[in-house]
């Protein structure tokens, strides 16, 4: 596997298969808090929820919204989301 920066996606869509990230989480979203630049995105995961400040242009092109099934990528300095 090699590492990608999470915004370099394809096709509008992350691909999860490139991303060298050991911990991911699979979760649904429960919660959406809109800005006008950044947004706050919680993520219900069996082990707890995982929240995340992304920018709300990701949200829209990822087609984010309450109940969808993504993956929380967690790194030391970061944690991404991915839609599934």
């Amino acid at each position: 596997m090699q590492s990608v920066r999470y915004d370099q996606y394809s096709g509008g869509k992350m691909t999860i298969k490139a991303i060298n990230t050991r911990n991911q989480f699979k979760g649904k979203i429960i919660e959406i808090v809109t800005g006008s630049v950044v947004s706050e995105v919680v993520v219900g995961t069996p082990f707890g929820t995982v929240t995340s400040v992304i920018t709300t242009r990701s949200i829209n092109e990822l087609e984010l919204s309450i109940g969808s099934d993504v993956v929380a990528l967690v790194k030391s300095t970061e944690i991404s989301i991915a839609k599934l």
